[in-house]
């Protein structure tokens, strides 16, 4: 009897499937592209959301936050400094009467713009260089001088320390923004080429990559059409990694006051005002630019962690 009250129940469990009704719900089931899939990926990724909706706030908020007040990020009044946080000021203000509510934001749109303009220089100059370098190594004697001589380029730049590089420069060249631009992007595109580099060299060993060049496709259509696309998800990653990289660098710059010059308004220049100020109880000074560069670090590393996760390694044709 208990042989039998087993077998039963095995027969329940492992039921024969209706063969029409199972070609039926796939043939119902909505086909997911390549990047429908990430996305659902990263959605389910709870830190990589929260990163996503913190950036989106830091973004919206430095693009409309100052015209939520009535008070301009430059308007001083002497007789207002260092006033505390009230229904007036948010965010309190400055020695020089400034509202802080304002130049907080005003000063995410110039870190936020410094951060993403030296990224994209980055992304450029990496995806050049690591594409051409990826693709002629190993194709014959021409293609590995080319490969070597960029690749011993780019180890010399990365052999130097990064933030020694953009100071001299900064120091050397007059400051301003263009200035932290191109101090940033000299070396930062190094780590962008050695990534792309990386995945070229083994896609253009695959057999999709080999029929194009049998049929005679250029090497710069071969480049652009078959490789670079399954290097997207590397670039993706790691501008996520490169945006809140250069905000740190510009605010560290500007903080030691070789960046952004006042009066113009930064992360790092709002701290280095506050400096002075640190032990006179005006603790709202330093901490809410120092806040806004955390939380942003923070949530471009969480959007990057998450991405990294859910970007599916296979090979797009």
């Amino acid at each position: 009897m208990a042989n039998q009250a087993q077998a039963t129940q095995l027969d329940s469990l492992f039921r024969p499937v209706d063969r029409n009704r199972l070609s039926e719900e796939i043939r119902e089931r909505p086909s997911l592209g390549y990047w429908q899939e990430v996305w659902q990926r990263v959605c389910r990724n709870k830190l990589a959301m929260i990163g996503f909706f913190l950036l989106m706030a830091v973004v919206t908020l430095s693009i409309i936050g100052p015209m939520l007040v009535p008070h301009s990020a430059h308007e001083q009044s002497l007789t207002k400094g260092n006033l505390p946080l009230s229904g007036e000021h948010w965010f309190g203000t400055d020695d020089l009467g400034r509202d802080m509510w304002a130049r907080t934001w005003v000063g995410g749109q110039i870190s936020l713009f410094i951060g993403v303009a030296a990224a994209a220089i980055d992304l450029v100059i990496g995806v050049c260089i690591g594409g051409i370098s990826g693709y002629m190594a190993g194709r014959n004697k021409l293609g590995d001088r080319v490969d070597n001589i960029l690749m011993r380029l780019a180890e010399i730049l990365y052999s130097i320390p990064y933030l020694l590089v953009v100071i001299l420069l900064m120091v050397v060249l007059e400051p301003g923004l263009a200035t932290i631009i191109i101090a940033l992007s000299l070396t930062g595109w190094v780590g962008m080429a050695r990534l792309v580099r990386g995945q070229i060299m083994q896609i253009k060993r695959q057999e999709f990559v080999l029929a194009a060049e049998k049929l005679g496709t250029s090497h710069a259509k071969i480049i652009i059409k078959h490789l670079l696309p399954n290097t997207i998800g590397v670039i993706i990653v790691n501008l996520t990694f490169t945006i809140p990289h250069a905000i740190f660098a510009e605010s560290f710059l500007s903080f030691l006051g070789l960046g952004v010059q006042a009066p113009t308004a930064s992360w790092g220049t709002m701290a280095n005002d506050a400096l002075a100020v640190m032990l006179s109880g005006q603790w709202w000074r330093l901490f809410f630019p120092g806040f806004m560069i955390s939380l942003t670090m923070f949530a471009c590393n969480a959007l990057g962690d998450g991405l990294q996760d859910a970007l599916d390694p296979r090979i797009r044709k």
